[in-house]
């Protein structure tokens, strides 16, 4: 299938730092790409330069088969949404206001439709009237991502979704994104829980130093070799009745790559 998203050796620096250095890859409709490293590695960054957010020093990206600086603000809004990192919310609005900010090029009834479906969805439409500084971050994070959802964007970033929720909501969240790439949508997300990367993505890209290392299906780009090699890890990906594990325990302090393989 056609990528929604290309990078063509996109890099970006700051001052005299490389963050991201010479990263291509893609993602089609209907996939779910991973993006995995260690704290630091690029994925961020690299991500925000995708959307046109983060200034490119290098590189190209065409998103749904246009350069993406040949779309204009409003239309790149209705082909990407986009979920960071961050949770805050600086006001106490109600959550199904907050989840119908992702469609917001539509009438209000409709909006308020969309949301609150996708609130039920990720199973918090009790909370739709509730204001979402008083909720648990749990509980914020699932709204939110209910507004990525609203979006019904061709191209869905979430960047730690999962990120501090209990493993239920971790699921729940995974489960939703990949039925948002089954509908048709082509789906990105970080993540530091490896197993948790390797069972929701049908590709993992790792980064290291801002450099791409492996582009493949989990089992192959979480080898023993980049486990090593970027996450200091001794272990391997396993197959388990849930799926793929990570078995692993960290490299003793001194010890290299090279010798643990």
């Amino acid at each position: 299938m056609s990528a929604v998203l290309e990078l063509t050796d996109v890099s970006v620096r700051r001052g005299e730092r490389t963050i991201v250095a010479g990263v291509s890859l893609s993602v089609a409709a209907g996939e779910v790409l991973g993006l995995v490293g260690a704290n630091g590695a690029g994925k961020t960054t690299l991500l925000r330069a995708a959307l046109g957010l983060q200034a490119r020093s290098g590189g190209k990206v065409s998103l749904a088969g246009k350069a993406l600086e040949a779309w204009g603000e409003a239309e790149r809004a209705s082909l990407a949404g986009y979920l960071p990192q961050e949770r805050r919310v600086a006001w106490n609005m109600p959550a199904v206001e907050i989840a119908a900010l992702g469609a917001v090029a539509l009438a209000p009834a409709a909006r308020r439709q969309i949301a609150e479906s996708c609130l039920a969805e990720l199973e918090v439409a009790d909370l739709a009237d509730r204001g979402v500084l008083d909720m648990s971050g749990g509980e914020r994070a699932r709204v939110l991502l209910a507004r990525l959802l609203a979006t019904r964007a061709e191209l869905l970033i979430a960047d730690e979704p999962a990120a501090g929720l209990d493993p239920e909501a971790q699921l729940l969240i995974l489960e939703r994104l990949r039925q948002r790439a089954v509908d048709g949508a082509a789906v990105i997300v970080t993540s530091h829980d490896l197993t948790l990367a390797a069972r929701a993505c049908d590709r993992l890209a790792v980064l290291s130093g801002g450099r791409l290392v492996a582009l493949a299906p989990p089992s192959e780009a979480l080898s023993p070799a980049v486990l090593a090699e970027v996450f200091a890890l001794d272990g391997a990906m396993i197959d388990s009745p849930a799926g793929l594990t990570l078995a692993a325990r960290r490299l003793p302090t001194g010890v290299s790559a090279s010798r643990s393989s």
